[in-house]
């Protein structure tokens, strides 16, 4: 049984999530102390976390960094605030999806099992290790090598590494991106695929590989594998 942790200020809210993904057999646990988010975070060790926003004493946009220090766990943010701006700023703090709030539970509940299969069911039967060159990614770990050099990646960098290396020193449009990162990335602001973009770049730079992801201007991204990679 997989475990669901709510973040929400709001009673009724709280209650008619907790309620909806329970009827699915998830285990489902909702904080009412918000001053100790991360503490009960690591206590529960939950498989994903629906945050709310505006929560008393801190944002969940702290939260959110705070949880991103110690788990790559799925993410989505659950908020009133629908501004753009909110949500690139929840994506750059580490966040893997964002709803906003009127919204259907149903809809929550199919955002919720498509992260879960990304994050602990497509995943669990794909290859552990993708290679391309010298680059080795463990996907299970998130764990980038190369050259004696290993850095940890989180979950969405992982992810679009992945894909670079799949189709390495070929273009990859960011349409073909979008889709594969995000459920609907229509209400994804076209700067959020840049800052995991610039993200994994820095990544990469740690290794000597700041030059290896292309920008291919009005297309898309690839990634140059040469015989020294």
């Amino acid at each position: 049984m997989q475990t669901i942790l709510i973040v929400e200020d709001d009673p009724q809210l709280r209650k008619l999530l907790k309620e909806h993904l329970e009827k699915y057999n998830y285990q489902v646990h909702a904080i009412t102390e918000f001053g100790t988010v991360l503490e009960q975070f690591k206590e529960i060790k939950p498989h994903l976390v629906l945050l709310d926003v505006n929560l008393p004493k801190f944002d969940g946009f702290f939260w959110c960094r705070q949880i991103r220090t110690v788990s790559t766990c799925p993410i989505l943010f659950i908020s009133a605030r629908a501004d753009k701006m909110d949500q690139v700023v929840a994506l750059q703090n580490g966040a893997d999806d964002y709803i906003t709030k009127p919204f259907y539970p149903e809809v929550v509940l199919a955002k919720v099992e498509s992260q879960l299969r990304r994050a602990y069911g497509d995943y669990a039967s794909a290859p552990t290790t993708i290679m391309a060159g010298e680059l080795s990614l463990k996907v299970d770990t998130q764990e980038l090598s190369y050259n004696g050099v290993t850095v940890e990646l989180s979950f969405k960098e992982t992810t679009l590494l992945s894909l670079f290396m799949e189709h390495a020193n070929q273009v990859v449009s960011r349409v073909f991106l979008l889709d594969a990162l995000w459920d609907d990335h229509r209400y994804v602001g076209e700067n959020t695929l840049n800052v995991y973009v610039t993200r994994l770049r820095k990544s990469l730079e740690v290794m000597g590989l700041e030059q290896s992801i292309e920008t291919i201007r009005g297309v898309g991204y690839r990634l140059k594998i040469g015989d020294d990679t």
